[in-house]
């Protein structure tokens, strides 16, 4: 917004021409979302208090979580709210892109707050049913990749898949656009579900959520940027994107709403996300994967999230057929709790691995 209002007096107040360059307002867009969530979760913790939104603990989890029960939730309408705020105020509103980021974590957000706001209500961990849950986040996913596939993006799209250490000019297939959809929608509805199933300890979704992040950040401005006739993406290996530095803008508020939760979410935790956080940053990750042409490596640098989702899919499935447990209890974080590691041990563990699995992502560009 600050681009499309202040710009045009730039001839006038020559300072003002520092919003052309996307970096500075990554950094504001940054700065702002974090100033606004920390400043803003302190009244938020009272008022949830006072109205008794507190997390409702399931019953078959880990003995120590009861201590929980009662913490305020829905933390992560404040996170929603502080990214919103910050990436309109610093990102370059004409193109479709951003508003299509906006419409899915937001449209995400929503199926998250029924889904609290539910389990609040009726003191259950039931929550919205399955099925709608799925449903909605499933319909909102495919109308975003519609949206992106049939050019209302504003940036140009391709069904063609990047493989990660692989060099493009051996082997980057193309896709039928059929089956691109249909992958892009497991990716973007399983990124999400992923990311929720993942928020079970103090601060253990919020940290690997800003390393992908910082990693989208620093992707899509090498995508979207140009130094004279040198093209970054065309050296690394990977697609250009028109427009990408603008990407890194919402990447960045992203960024800074986090720090910003992080600093009331980390142990012991003063509020939670719930899944109106979860469920939309799963969102966000998914679809800037898909924008910045990294679907594929997404695997590995969301491989933390990605494990956490496949012990729930390994241990109900084999629990199904045997009677027996592959995990102690699942996800997997809850298996090592089991095992006696204390809480901050698994969350700081399982935040050293994300980091690892960030800079090998980033490594993977120079091995193309």
């Amino acid at each position: 917004m600050f681009f499309h209002l202040v710009l045009p007096w730039a001839s006038s107040f020559s300072i003002l021409n520092v919003l052309r360059y996307p970096s500075f307002r990554i950094l504001m867009a940054a700065l702002t979302a974090l100033i606004l969530s920390v400043a803003a979760y302190p009244p938020l913790i009272r008022r949830l208090q006072v109205f008794k939104y507190g997390q409702v603990v399931r019953k078959d989890g880990p003995e120590s979580h009861f201590q929980k029960q009662g913490t305020p939730t829905m933390g992560g309408v404040l996170i929603l709210l502080s990214l919103t705020l910050s990436t309109l105020l610093w990102a370059r509103l004409d193109l479709n892109a951003i508003w299509i980021l906006l419409f899915v974590t937001l449209g995400y957000g929503v199926v998250g707050f029924v889904d609290d706001y539910r389990k609040i209500r009726y003191k259950s961990t039931d929550g919205l049913a399955g099925r709608w849950k799925m449903f909605w986040l499933g319909l909102i996913g495919l109308i975003a990749i519609l949206l992106y596939v049939f050019d209302y993006a504003s940036i140009p799209f391709t069904s063609e898949v990047i493989m990660p250490f692989v060099p493009r000019k051996y082997f980057s297939p193309v896709l039928p656009i059929a089956i691109y959809i249909g992958l892009a929608w497991l990716l973007l509805v399983g990124t999400s579900n992923a990311v929720n199933l993942t928020d079970g300890l103090d601060g253990l979704a919020i940290g690997p959520t800003i390393v992908s992040a910082s990693v989208f950040l620093i992707l899509a401005y090498i995508a979207g940027t140009t130094v004279g006739s040198f093209d970054p993406a065309e050296y690394l290996g990977i697609q250009h994107i028109e427009g990408g530095s603008e990407l890194s803008v919402f990447c960045a508020a992203l960024v800074g709403a986090g720090i910003g939760f992080l600093w009331y979410n980390s142990y012991p935790a003063l509020i939670f996300m719930g899944d109106v956080g979860a469920l939309a940053l799963g969102g966000a990750l998914g679809m800037l994967a898909l924008f910045t042409k990294h679907e594929l490596l997404s695997a590995l640098l969301h491989g933390l999230f990605l494990v956490e989702a496949l012990s729930v899919m390994i241990q109900v499935f084999w629990f199904k057929r045997t009677g027996q447990r592959v995990f102690r209890m699942a996800p997997l974080h809850h298996h090592f709790e089991e095992l006696g590691w204390p809480e901050p041990r698994v969350i700081v563990r399982f935040w050293i691995v994300s980091v690892m699995l960030g800079l090998l992502a980033l490594a993977s560009l120079k091995l193309r």
